[in-house]
């Protein structure tokens, strides 16, 4: 993985047949290369983040276990010093880590080639027990400590750690030739511009970078169909659809900063993707502090938008669900009871009542409800909504949804994890408003999909909830959620999640 692989591109195969939209594609949709390549990338992939996030882990426990297993062979199971010795291997272990950390020894880069990165996990090992020993003898306590048994442990500890990083490196190696560990990016913008920016990123040793394509508004004249070897695959709405599909990471948008009212279009089209968006400064002559980009490889970008709940924060929400869905479950299980009886006694048909609405990055989604209306009279589609008094609801069904009684099955849609517990309310995917749909109502509504949607959220706790009878009521919708998603922590989770039960009191617009 020197550079990017020739096998990245696409075949010559597919290079030769790609002349833009066939005759077999749908109108307004997307072309049949595209969709292909869409597909291919519908499997989600290993973070970076993560796997180097999980090394840290390993390698701490590692470390700690190897010590420990050095101690008691030396002085027995905690015989001497029974807390000082436990307490020092777990310190010197954390100490390694925050070390491999600061010499970037948890970069892909790094992990990749632990050879020739030798010198410097040998520099932070020994660093640890340097410190380790400077401590100590501060403290007037070296002379307590074994040096054969610290002596031991420090080759032990090493030869471990080495170990692991060239188990390590094949297996990332591996990981990144069969594209389950890869950063997939799409370039927005073509012509020369995107050609200058593709080779740059190709000359970048060791990087993560898997192009998919590139989409471009223009025509041919002006942006050729095939760049640096990649087809131009749609335009930037096709490319709403595509990013719809494939598991996308990044959209890199291959324009000057000097095309202002270009970029602007842009962005107010692709803002809505749940991606991080970033903005080529490879050729601009316009230069701000390095602190300004990131980077890839040397390639500079300017950060337009980041995808919200990311990597780790995605896994401590996951925990976040898991946990309070079960207690959910459980405290509420006799209520989820007695009203499935309650709507079995009212009136015909099933208890629970299944519809689809749109979740994560737009997809469909099915979500669990309590049954409120009378099975012929149903409406799955949401196009009509309910208003006060409605014929279609059951006596139970009232009562229930007033209540919010109705919405408990979902602690399982949050469980399995089509939803979360806290987040944008999810629409039903045909829901209106004076004959419009929601997206047509609202400019950028889909942006409340760039995270999960959830049983419970901002808006709703804020008095947005109930019949979305107004165009004005769906706007302030919007846009609480859209705050939520821009001011996401575990702490704003929780206080929505205590903060739910106290406003459900208020029945005003449930009915």
């Amino acid at each position: 993985m020197n550079e990017i692989d020739p096998a990245r591109r696409f075949s010559p195969e597919a290079v030769r047949k790609f002349d833009g939209p066939t005759d077999g594609d749908a109108p307004g949709g997307m072309n049949d290369v595209a969709r292909q390549v869409a597909t291919q990338y519908r499997r989600d992939t290993m973070s970076p983040i993560m796997v180097s996030g999980v090394l840290r882990m390993v390698e701490f426990g590692l470390l700690l276990l190897s010590g420990l297993c050095v101690y008691f062979y030396y002085v027995g199971f905690f015989n001497y010093l029974a807390w000082q010795y436990p307490v020092t291997i777990a310190a010197a272990s954390f100490l390694a880590v925050v070390l491999l950390d600061v010499t970037d020894c948890y970069q892909v880069v790094s992990l990749m080639r632990p050879i020739a990165n030798f010198g410097r996990i040998l520099l932070a090992w020994a660093g640890a027990f340097a410190l380790m020993a400077l401590t100590a003898f501060a403290m007037k306590m070296s002379e307590d400590y074994s040096r054969l048994l610290f002596g031991t442990w420090f080759v032990v500890g090493f030869v471990l750690l080495f170990g692991l990083r060239l188990v390590m490196s094949r297996l990332i190696r591996r990981w990144a030739r069969d594209g389950r560990m890869e950063r997939r990016a799409v370039i927005v913008g073509g012509g020369k511009a995107a050609e200058i920016l593709i080779r740059s990123v190709e000359k970048q040793p060791y990087n993560d970078i898997r192009i998919c394509g590139i989409f471009d508004d223009r025509g041919d004249k002006r942006s050729p169909p095939i760049v640096a070897g990649y087809p131009k695959l749609g335009t930037i709405s096709e490319l709403i659809e595509f990013a719809r599909i494939a598991r996308i990471d990044m959209l890199i948008v291959s324009l000057p900063l000097t095309a202002e009212a270009r970029v602007l279009q842009l962005l107010k089209k692709l803002w809505v993707l749940p991606v991080d968006i970033r903005l080529s400064a490879h050729s601009n002559a316009l230069q701000f502090r390095p602190r300004a980009y990131s980077f890839i490889g040397s390639v500079p970008m300017l950060d337009i938008f980041d995808k919200p709940i990311n990597d780790w924060d995605s896994v401590a929400k996951r925990a976040f669900d898991i946990i309070f869905s079960l207690i959910g479950i459980i405290v509420f299980s006799p209520v989820m009871l007695a009203t499935a009886i309650a709507i079995k006694l009212d009136s015909k048909g099933p208890v629970l009542f299944k519809q689809k609405r749109h979740g994560f990055n737009n997809e469909i989604i099915e979500v669990y409800k309590f049954r409120s209306m009378y099975t012929d009279r149903s409406d799955p589609t949401a196009k009509q909504t309910v208003t006060k008094n409605d014929p279609r609801v059951t006596r139970v069904g009232r009562f229930i949804r007033k209540t919010s009684i109705d919405e408990l099955p979902q602690f399982v849609n949050s469980l399995l994890g089509s939803l979360s517990l806290i987040g944008p309310r999810p629409h039903a995917i045909a829901a209106q408003s004076h004959n419009l749909l929601y997206n047509e109502v609202v400019d950028g509504y889909f942006a409340r999909h760039k995270v999960k949607p959830g049983v419970t959220g901002w808006a709703q706790i804020n008095g947005w909830r109930g019949e979305m009878d107004t165009n004005e009521k769906i706007r302030m919708r919007t846009e609480y959620d859209l705050y939520y998603i821009e001011n996401w922590s575990l702490l704003f989770d929780l206080r929505i999640l205590f903060l739910t039960p106290i406003r459900l009191l208020n029945t005003e617009n449930a009915y």
